[in-house]
């Protein structure tokens, strides 16, 4: 009997209020291994922090997330371990800025997975070089345009052989012209297996790259389909009104 396998993020009935404010409403989705999956929604619908509960950057309030069968540990090294599997690129940077973009991509496997210095700025000039930014290694962030430090906080993200990439919103601090050159590198990633979850409002990154699009509105996932149906033909009126006014434009 073959056995349906275990989705690697498994998200059940996930609640979470700021106050009054009740930002995630029973949201239930689960991603499978290798899986592309964007969610796009107005802003305010709860995207990015349902995106920052995966990683318990925003703790919730009641439901379970699961990732690899695993529930999200509280705190402690159980969380650290989690943190480690999964990367996170963020809207902004978040580089250190007093580490040189090469030191920057080798902190993490020499911290938490305890590689040589050697090995793992090897790993990072590997990384730096898949990105298109290798020969910006030895310059600080600050050097380096908007697209090139999102580029390598991307590269930073790989350096951990996570089992997914956590995207929130990675194009939006961008000027237009550097805007593509981060997707590219987001193209290639999906083209190349990693599990990714991608909050953006690039609709033809969702078109191109994702095996799923999730659409979320008021805290709730509204609608859930790949990109050609929802795209084409949108289920409900939400989801009709928003693409009506992101299309047009």
């Amino acid at each position: 009997m073959a056995l349906v396998s275990e989705p690697l993020v498994a998200i059940d009935n996930v609640n979470k209020h700021f106050g009054d404010l009740h930002v995630l409403k029973d949201v239930t989705t689960s991603v499978q291994k290798g899986e592309v999956v964007v969610v796009i929604g107005p802003s305010g619908s709860g995207k990015s922090t349902l995106c920052r509960a995966i990683n318990r950057l925003e703790t919730i309030d009641g439901g379970e997330i699961r990732i690899d069968g695993q529930a999200l540990p509280a705190e402690g090294r159980a969380l650290a371990q989690l943190r480690a599997d999964v990367g996170m690129v963020f809207q902004a940077f978040n580089l250190f800025a007093h580490k040189t973009v090469l030191e920057n991509v080798a902190l993490g496997p020499r911290k938490v997975r305890r590689l040589s210095k050697a090995d793992a700025e090897a790993r990072a000039m590997a990384l730096l070089d898949r990105v298109g930014v290798a020969n910006q290694a030895h310059k600080m962030p600050a050097q380096l345009s908007g697209g090139q430090q999102q580029r390598v906080a991307i590269a930073r993200a790989l350096a951990m052989e996570p089992k997914l990439i956590l995207l929130d919103e990675p194009t939006s601090a961008l000027d237009p012209e550097m805007i593509n050159e981060v997707l590219d590198v987001m193209v290639q990633l999906a083209k190349d297996g990693m599990t990714m979850i991608v909050v953006t409002h690039e609709m033809g990154f969702a078109r191109r790259a994702a095996d799923r699009v999730l659409f979320m509105a008021d805290g709730e996932i509204v609608e859930e389909a790949t990109p050609e149906k929802f795209f084409t033909d949108p289920q409900t009126q939400r989801a009709k009104d928003f693409l009506s006014k992101i299309l047009t434009h």
